[in-house]
């Protein structure tokens, strides 16, 4: 029994990169052999697995990567899923930069500056959606970006009607003027 333990090797030591590759596991582990030499281990989707040399993956990663049709290079996709995801994204944009023109139109009509509400539901429509799409994309950058600004937009919302207040445009009225003694001479 002892001598049936020693004969079975351990599993080689694994590593893994993450790849974008049809009917691929986003993660490829690299197992070492005992030679020295690696191989990356790639997942098929019926679950069984195919141990590739380096140059054997190389070879895949660089065929799929330049034989995907032109407009899924530009949008930086591997698969038609992704257009939703980019489609939400660019939707998001569309009503975070719509929300400036609403209050440039608005600011425009009352001749003088005004957020109205619309700019508000607009930067968190926009804002979800850009937060969504960031994290499809693991961009932490415009996560945090989003996720900051999605509490701003949510606790300004707030304040409009949980005070029955459902106009921020009106001025509150002019500053208080100082008082002449008050003033250094």
């Amino acid at each position: 029994m002892a001598a049936a333990q020693q004969s079975e090797k351990p599993d080689p030591p694994r590593a893994s990169v993450k790849v974008k590759l049809k009917g691929v596991d986003v993660t490829v582990p690299v197992i070492q052999l005992d030679d020295g030499s690696h191989r990356f281990v790639v997942k098929k989707a019926d679950g069984s697995e195919e141990p590739l040399t380096p140059d054997e993956f190389a070879s895949r990663v660089f065929d799929e990567q330049t034989h995907r049709p032109l407009w899924m290079r530009v949008l930086n996709i591997t698969s038609v899923f992704g257009v939703a995801w980019v489609a939400l994204g660019l939707l998001g944009q569309v009503l975070f930069t719509g929300r400036m023109i609403v209050q440039w139109l608005v600011s425009e009509k009352h001749r003088k500056s005004v957020v109205p509400n619309a700019f508000w539901w607009m930067s968190l429509g926009g804002a979800s959606m850009l937060l969504a799409y960031f994290i499809w994309r693991k961009d932490i950058v415009g996560i945090l970006g989003q996720a900051t600004g999605w509490f701003i937009y949510v606790r300004n919302l707030y304040f409009i009607y949980s005070h029955h207040d459902t106009s921020i445009a009106d001025d509150p009225g002019p500053e208080p003027e100082l008082a002449e003694s008050d003033s250094p001479s």
